[in-house]
């Protein structure tokens, strides 16, 4: 059967890490969800168990850091910017600019739940 959905209009709920999140769809391979992290807020740094994400940035100004034990680099988050996050990436992110910073997140396989994530030392302190 095919899908067909429409951005909710308020926060369905809050990301581990920190984020306001809007489900969109799901499936038996994966989910994807509308993140947005408002302005001056540093999220929580997490590890994910056993999911890897990939993110594409709409709108607004961030920054994240990703770590997998063998490289390590901070990328600023920008419109039209995309990024992964493979499974069992560190990763810890943060809006530096002056309004939401909002991004699409597709989780794969779908995701299991809040205890997914790990709650680590990241790059920042986080604002909440």
């Amino acid at each position: 059967m095919m899908k067909q959905t429409r951005l909710p209009t308020e926060p369905d709920a809050k990301s581990p890490a920190g984020a306001d999140i809007r489900f969109i769809m799901d499936g038996p391979t994966g989910n994807m969800i509308h993140s947005t992290v408002p302005a001056g807020q540093v999220n929580k740094a997490t590890r994910h168990r056993t999911v890897s994400e990939f993110w594409h940035v709409l709108k607004g100004a961030g920054q994240i850091w990703r770590s997998d034990g063998v490289e390590e680099r901070i990328t600023d988050l920008e419109p039209g910017v995309s990024i992964d996050i493979p499974v069992g990436t560190a990763f810890q992110y943060r809006n530096t600019g002056n309004e939401p910073l909002e991004f699409i997140c597709i989780s794969m396989p779908p995701w299991p739940g809040d205890d997914e994530a790990e709650y680590i030392e990241g790059a920042w302190v986080a604002s909440f």
